[in-house]
């Protein structure tokens, strides 16, 4: 299965404040580890929100395009794994293990695969 890691944005994240050398060099280290067992799918960190948009669908077309930055940073994500796991428990078995501190909190979401929309693609459901 797969699943995407989310992690969300802070405020230090969304003011653009990037993590010390430390915590990047534990973060290489875990990625590595990740790697080296087949889990590391991908990896990414997103910029802040006052660099994105927001498009907004509406009847009859309509579209609305909303700059940021965005007001809930803890709203916001701030990066993400894709990971390959045998199941929602080794994701957070290792994600346990992650080189985060103390008020971080992580979101762990299974990822669709084709075949699961198999039966509404045949009618079928």
């Amino acid at each position: 299965m797969r699943v995407m890691v989310i992690v969300k944005e802070d405020k230090r994240s969304e003011a653009g404040i990037l993590p010390d050398e430390k915590f990047f060099a534990a973060m290489d280290k875990y990625n590595a580890d990740l790697k080296k067992a087949g889990v590391l799918l991908s990896a990414e960190g997103l910029y802040p929100s006052s660099r994105g948009r927001r498009v907004g669908f509406a009847d009859a077309g309509k579209r609305t395009v909303t700059d940021g930055p965005f007001t809930e940073s803890k709203e916001l994500i701030g990066g993400f794994w894709l990971w390959r796991v045998k199941s929602l428990d080794d994701a957070t078995d290792w994600l346990k293990r992650a080189p985060f501190g103390p008020g971080v909190e992580i979101e762990i979401r299974e990822v669709f695969e084709q075949e699961d929309f198999a039966a509404v693609r045949a009618g079928t459901r």
